[in-house]
């Protein structure tokens, strides 16, 4: 059977390090928030704003705070032309309640839906995205004084591809999947 165009955009879609130094329009940054909006999440509870950092200065700004010292491993993020912050915010108590039910935090997993609805619309409009978990995210929402109660569980990279990964390997579908059995 051969590849739906969505099994080809998610079989092409790269982590990138490396970017043009072309700003992104905001008019392809409105379609990835659309998508990231309209993502299911537990409840309903919409439990996550994204800010985008475009401006340079700003983005400078958070930079500087979030990529230094132990997290200086990530600091090619900082020259990717927006970064996109996925910050937590709270719930409605019925998603807090599942949460404590269910032994799961599903506001991590609403945010990973979200950010991977945002990715997949990033590389539909030709824009390479990365993934950021290891940043200093204290320092980070301080420097944008996004005060306390938020918290940054994520960042986007958002550029134009300067470089073309190869495929990473992933395992056989007969490892990763089965039907009717474990």
């Amino acid at each position: 059977m051969p590849a739906s165009p969505f099994q080809a955009l998610a079989a092409g879609r790269r982590s990138i390090r490396k970017y043009k130094a072309v700003p992104v329009e905001r008019e392809k940054l409105d379609l990835c928030l659309e998508a990231a909006r309209l993502a299911p999440s537990a409840c309903n509870a919409q439990p996550c704003k994204f800010i985008v950092l475009d401006e340079p200065a700003l983005k400078e700004k958070f930079c500087a705070a979030a990529f230094t010292g132990v997290y200086a491993a990530t600091k090619f993020a900082a020259k990717a032309p927006a970064l996109v912050l996925v910050v937590a915010e709270t719930g409605k108590l019925s998603a807090w309640m599942g949460n404590q039910m269910q032994d799961t935090n599903f506001r991590l997993v609403d945010i990973g839906i979200a950010a991977e609805h945002f990715v997949l619309a990033a590389a539909e409009q030709g824009l390479g995205t990365c993934w950021i978990g290891w940043f200093n995210a204290k320092a980070g929402a301080k420097a944008l004084g996004l005060g306390s109660g938020r918290k940054i569980e994520v960042l986007l990279c958002v550029g134009y591809p300067d470089e073309a990964p190869p495929a990473r390997p992933r395992r056989p579908a007969g490892e990763f999947s089965a039907y009717n059995k474990l």
